[in-house]
């Protein structure tokens, strides 16, 4: 199956300045996440990105693209990408952020080929939560679904929210039925398009989710649980550091 990955890498970050370019074993962030594009079978990797330093890392390893400063979600930086390099409307994109150096490959191609099969605007990953402190984690973005696997809801909030479970008390709840959302995404480039015609939504800037514009334009997204959980996100140094420890000590 062929299928393009487009790596979103901003250096600005208000909680770790230059992500994708942190060290990991000797090779920056975003070298890794290129490798395991690779890894998935991808056609052609693309770093998509508004900064010099990013650009002169990446280059070593794939095709770059320079983009606008002005973007307010990765999307729209895959937007420009596409209008900048021509890519035809059919064309299976897959959204890798910057900074998930860890990311399995399989769950990369796992996404193509729930956009392949299922054919909705937008597919994307879930897994189950083990730990109580993620549904409580705003960092943690959580999904429902109904039956078909469709999202009825991204949130940062505790979704769904048990009536009587006192959430302060995080040995009260029940991992088993919260979904964390993992951010990988496939669509069309027609798709791309399509969602950045529409105007941003209240519901999107509220939770900062770009994914909710879809869901407010009745646009199908399809969620499919990961053959393999990847570790959480980066958002900090600290994050980066205690993940790095975790999986050698598993090592």
């Amino acid at each position: 199956m062929k299928f393009t990955v487009i790596i979103p890498a901003r250096f600005g970050s208000t909680r770790f300045p230059g992500k994708p370019l942190a060290d990991i074993g000797g090779k920056p962030m975003i070298l890794h996440v290129v490798d395991r594009a690779k890894e998935a079978g991808a056609s052609r990797v693309i770093v998509a990105t508004d900064d010099e330093r990013i650009k002169q890392v990446a280059q070593q390893a794939c095709e770059v693209c320079m983009t606008s400063v002005v973007h307010t979600s990765g999307t729209e930086r895959l937007a420009e990408v596409i209008s900048i390099l021509s890519i035809d409307d059919a064309e299976i994109i897959i959204n890798v952020q910057g900074d998930e150096p860890f990311v399995p490959a399989q769950n990369i191609r796992q996404v193509a080929e729930n956009l392949a099969v299922n054919k909705p605007a937008i597919a994307t990953l879930a897994c189950v939560i083990n730990d109580p402190e993620e549904v409580v984690n705003p960092n943690c973005v959580k999904v429902v679904l109904a039956e078909d696997r469709t999202a009825l809801y991204f949130s940062r909030a505790i979704i769904p929210f048990v009536r009587g479970t006192d959430y302060a008390d995080t040995r009260e709840i029940d991992t088993t039925l919260y979904l964390r959302h993992i951010g990988l995404y496939a669509y069309t480039a027609g798709y791309i398009k399509q969602y950045i015609s529409y105007q941003p939504t209240k519901l999107e800037q509220m939770e900062s989710l770009e994914q909710l514009r879809a869901l407010w334009y009745n646009d199908v997204v399809h969620v499919d649980i990961a053959k393999e959980t990847p570790p959480t996100g980066i958002d900090t140094p600290e994050d980066l550091s205690k993940l790095v420890q975790r999986l050698q000590t598993s090592a």
